[in-house]
């Protein structure tokens, strides 16, 4: 009789905390997600890079808002109303990501992520890690690391 078989590779599931963003579903890895929230008030910060649209206060933290619209080379929302944001952590710095909306936690197995499509744009596919084909979508899976390195991107132009 064989011992138990080490759990397949293939069988691990990774959790996505899903948004949304110009009609486009777009996961984020749940282990990199610290709050979902709705953004009050936000201060702007002069000269700036572009993406960062100002500073939030969330339960006395101060944390940087990052559009996600902007890094992804999109117009800015016009309607107003709730704002949503994602809390994320990046070299040790708190960013609140500002997305149009906030949509369920996924579990998908690892396996069935998929390159990116050769049609994605060039400048989300850069910060995509790849896709994953739901039923009646495509969700597309971010590169936190990627989205929060503007900074370095601008310094080394």
């Amino acid at each position: 009789m064989n011992g138990p078989q080490a759990p397949k590779v293939a069988d691990e599931q990774i959790e996505y905390v899903t948004v949304n963003v110009h009609g486009q579903t777009l996961g984020l890895s749940i282990d990199r997600v610290h709050d979902v929230f709705v953004v009050s008030e936000m201060t702007t910060v002069p000269l700036a890079s572009p993406e960062i649209v100002g500073l939030l206060n969330l339960r006395g933290r101060v944390v940087t808002a990052v559009s996600l619209r902007r890094r992804l080379g999109l117009p800015d929302l016009v309607e107003e109303g709730r704002r949503m944001a994602i809390g994320l952590e990046h070299r040790g710095e708190s960013y609140g990501l500002l997305v149009d909306g906030v949509g369920e936690v996924l579990k998908l197995h690892a396996a069935d992520l998929q390159p990116n499509p050769v049609h994605l744009n060039a400048g989300w596919a850069s910060l995509s890690r790849g896709v994953h084909q739901l039923q009646d979508r495509l969700l597309i899976i971010l590169d936190v690391d990627a989205v929060l390195a503007f900074e370095t991107q601008k310094q080394a132009a």
